[in-house]
């Protein structure tokens, strides 16, 4: 795709495509989403959109410069559905880790995109709103500036990061996520005591615990330490 998005009065298509819909930038984002789940990051093109939409892969270009530009796109609106219906409780704990785990749960709806999106930086509505809201909680917490940054830089790092590894492995094969899971009890498990004694004690729960994600408690322990520090400095 290259650089020659239309102007917004002049984006609008007169007429619907052959599926009989209106294109608009959700449309096509949505559609986008559903393709990038269905078939993977290679999805991510002009010409399957146009399949997709029904309509000729040239009229994407009205509303996104790139395929990197429609990428950004789709991961604000991932970052929207997380923020979708939220309202802060006053509750500083409470309501990041709110945020926390819906953060991680619409990635996780979404994780084909989620591995391509996680990490980037949009600028757009969504993000900055998500940032507001963050540094909301924060501030009003009683966390000075400087701090209330230093914490909002962890807490997004952690969960966009745990979004993204658990994402991936969502997003594996069938077959290979059974693997991966086997090991801990094929392996870890079978681990001789006198060689390895604290993965042999512990085996029967690592074996257990590994099956689920370790980000609500990543979560919670980010928080304790947050609330220690505003103790701390109170």
């Amino acid at each position: 795709m290259s650089e020659r998005v239309v102007p917004e009065p002049r984006r609008r298509r007169r007429r619907p495509t052959k599926q009989g819909v209106v294109l608009s930038q959700e449309l096509i984002i949505d559609t986008a989403l559903r393709l990038i789940e269905q078939h993977g990051a290679e999805a991510l093109t002009v010409r399957r959109l146009g399949a997709a939409l029904g309509a000729d892969p040239s009229a994407v270009y009205r509303y996104f410069h790139s395929t990197d530009d429609l990428l950004l796109a789709i991961a604000d609106e991932l970052i929207g559905l997380a923020q979708a219906d939220w309202r802060a409780t006053g509750d500083w704990r409470a309501d990041l880790r709110a945020i926390g785990l819906r953060i991680h749960s619409a990635y996780l709806a979404h994780p084909q995109a989620a591995v391509l999106a996680a990490h980037r930086t949009t600028g757009r509505t969504h993000e900055t709103a998500a940032v507001e809201a963050i540094l909301s909680v924060l501030r009003t917490a009683g966390f000075p500036d400087q701090e209330a940054v230093r914490i909002y830089h962890a807490f997004v790092d952690q969960s966009l990061g745990f979004a993204a590894l658990d994402a991936a492995a969502l997003a594996l094969p069938a077959a290979a996520a059974t693997a991966d899971l086997r090991v801990w009890q094929s392996s870890y498990a079978r681990l001789d005591a006198t060689t390895h004694p604290h993965i042999a004690a512990t085996a029967h729960l690592l074996t257990a615990d590994m099956r689920s994600s370790g980000y609500p408690y990543a979560l919670d322990l980010l928080i304790d330490a947050a609330g220690a520090r505003l103790a701390a400095l109170r």
